[in-house]
């Protein structure tokens, strides 16, 4: 079991030259393989966080912007989150309903509502929070102290970054991500597939 970073790395790198000379790659060097295991691991280490819950983790998210300073409105929360406009509607009523948050006219455009905790939902945050803060623990107690911090400093970064350059609608990202294969479709010969 490795200590620090600089040997971690070295341990990484040894295997994936030693893949590289058998002609393969292996999987665990690959960045989605590795975020996708520790999401699914994060998740079964929170899920009994969020389950009486409603929206789950997304009331969690909802429930901890609205405890802010800054006021979200039903349609800023939607687009921060990346949730639909619509699904946001039944997740803020869900949340309401449970004396959670409370939308609150916006004193600058009274049209727009403003999303608010509750001081029950303040109160369930920090109880909330406390369980996702032993969820983070035993998913990265197998790294030093040290780089924990530094692992949660460099996901922010790469969040934020990531989450500043995101698309503004799920067309575009469908577009996006589809564009290299209908250019390829189009260079290439069409065949029809018989169903």
């Amino acid at each position: 079991m490795t200590t620090t970073a600089a040997e971690a790395l070295t341990e990484i790198a040894e295997r994936a030259q030693a893949c590289a000379e058998q002609g393969h790659k292996p999987i665990d060097t690959d960045l989605g393989w590795g975020l996708g295991v520790v999401f699914r691991t994060y998740v079964r280490a929170s899920e009994h966080v969020v389950a009486d819950l409603p929206g789950g983790p997304r009331g969690y998210q909802i429930l901890r912007i609205a405890t802010g300073d800054t006021a979200f409105s039903q349609a800023q929360l939607a687009q921060h989150l990346g949730i639909d406009r619509t699904v946001m509607t039944y997740l803020l009523d869900d949340l309401e309903g449970a004396g959670l948050v409370e939308r609150r006219p916006d004193p600058a455009d009274r049209r727009t509502r403003r999303i608010v905790a509750t001081p029950h939902g303040h109160e369930r945050l920090e109880v909330l929070t406390r369980g996702f803060e032993e969820a983070e623990e035993h998913v990265l107690a197998t790294l030093p102290v040290g780089d924990r911090a530094v692992f949660r400093v460099l996901l922010q970064r790469l969040a934020t970054t990531v989450e500043a350059e995101s698309v503004e609608h799920l067309c575009q990202a469908v577009e996006e991500s589809t564009a290299p294969a209908a250019q390829a479709v189009a260079a290439g010969p069409r065949r029809s597939r018989r169903r």
